[in-house]
C-alpha cells in the first residue's frame, strides 16, 4: 500500500488522525494530531477516548467478517515521542483526592483499548506498533499489545514507573510474558531502566528494526507480505488466542492491584510524578514553538 493509496481516506479528529486504505483494509492511526498546540504526548482521556471510538467504528460483528479477509490497524504518532505513557497529572490529582473510583475507570479505558487490540479487534485485524520516537511506560504497553513491533533505531523505550513507586498497571506485565521469561519481565518492570530499540530487538521484544525514516517503508512492506497469506494470519490469531491467551479478568485484576498501589503513594512519588509532567510540558511547548 503507497502513501498515495493511504491518503485517499484521511480521518482527522482532534487528537488523532487516521490515513486508511480505499478499500478499509489497512488503517493507520497516528496520535498526538494536536502536537502543534503543545500538548503532552501522553494518554490524556480525550486521547484515548477517540483512539478507542474510532477503532470501535471499523470493529466488524461476527456476521460481516468475510473468510479470508484479513485487515491491518498501524499505531503511530505524529509527535517527537510514540507515547509517554499515563496522564500523571491526572494521576497525581486523584491520589491526593483519594478517589479510587475515577482512578479506576481510567485504567479499566486503559485496560478496555489495550484488550481490544491485543485480540485483533475481534479476530481479523492484524495490529503494528509503528514506534519512531519514545515509547515509556504506558506507551510501551500500548505497543506490547499490538501482534508486531515495528521500531526505527535509537529510540528509547522502558517502564520507568517504579521511579515515583508505582509499576506499569494496563497489560505490561502480561504483554512481555508472552515475549520474554517472566524473570527478565519483572526485571524491566522493577529496575525500570531505559532501553534503546536497539537493546529491545535483541532482547526479542522489539519484532522489526529498521534505520531512521524507514519505519513507515517496512511496515507497508510488512503488510503487503501479510496479505500475500491471509489464510494463515487469521488462522494465527486464532492460535495466539487458544496457547498463548491474555485475558481480560486477568488485565482488570492485575490494574485493580495498580489503583490501590498507587492510592498508597506518599508524597515524595507524588511530587517526583509532578517533576516528570513539568519535563514534559517543557519538552512539548519546545516543540510545538
Amino acid at each position: 500500500m503507497s502513501n498515495i493509496e493511504k491518503l485517499q481516506r484521511t480521518t482527522q479528529l482532534n487528537t488523532i488522525r487516521v490515513e486508511s486504505s480505499p478499500n478499509g483494509s489497512a488503517h493507520w492511526m497516528y496520535m498526538h494530531a494536536d502536537v502543534d498546540w503543545g500538548v503532552r504526548p501522553c494518554f490524556r482521556t480525550n486521547l484515548m477516548e477517540e483512539m478507542w471510538s474510532f477503532l470501535t467504528s471499523i470493529t466488524l460483528r461476527d456476521s460481516q467478517r468475510q473468510a479470508g479477509e484479513l485487515r491491518h490497524v498501524v499505531i503511530a504518532s505524529k509527535a517527537q515521542a510514540f507515547n509517554l505513557g499515563g496522564d500523571l497529572h491526572l494521576f497525581a490529582q486523584l491520589i491526593r483526592d483519594n478517589n479510587r473510583q475515577k482512578l479506576l475507570e481510567y485504567a479499566r479505558r486503559c485496560v478496555d483499548g489495550v484488550y481490544h487490540i491485543h485480540t485483533g479487534l475481534g479476530g481479523d485485524v492484524r495490529t503494528i506498533a509503528l514506534v519512531q520516537g519514545d515509547a515509556l511506560g504506558g506507551g510501551l504497553e500500548l505497543a506490547l499489545s499490538c501482534h508486531t513491533i515495528v521500531a526505527e533505531e535509537g529510540v528509547n523505550m522502558g517502564l520507568p514507573e517504579v521511579l515515583f513507586g508505582l509499576f506499569p498497571g494496563m497489560g505490561a506485565y502480561s504483554f512481555l510474558r508472552k515475549r520474554v521469561s517472566s524473570q527478565l519481565a519483572e526485571k524491566i518492570i522493577l529496575e525500570g531502566d531505559i532501553y534503546t530499540s536497539d537493546e529491545m530487538y535483541k532482547l526479542g521484544i522489539v519484532d522489526v528494526l529498521v534505520p531512521k525514516g524507514e519505519g513507515e517503508a517496512a511496515v507497508e512492506a510488512l503488510i503487503r507480505k501479510q496479505q500475500r497469506s491471509p489464510h494463515a494470519h487469521l488462522a494465527m490469531n486464532a492460535v495466539r488466542g487458544i496457547a498463548e491467551p491474555v485475558g481480560y479478568n486477568e488485565l482488570m485484576g492485575i490494574t485493580e492491584v495498580w489503583v490501590d498501589t498507587a492510592l498508597a503513594l506518599g508524597e515524595k512519588s507524588l511530587r517526583t510524578m509532578e517533576r516528570i509532567v513539568k519535563a514534559q510540558e517543557r519538552l512539548a511547548h519546545n516543540v510545538a514553538a
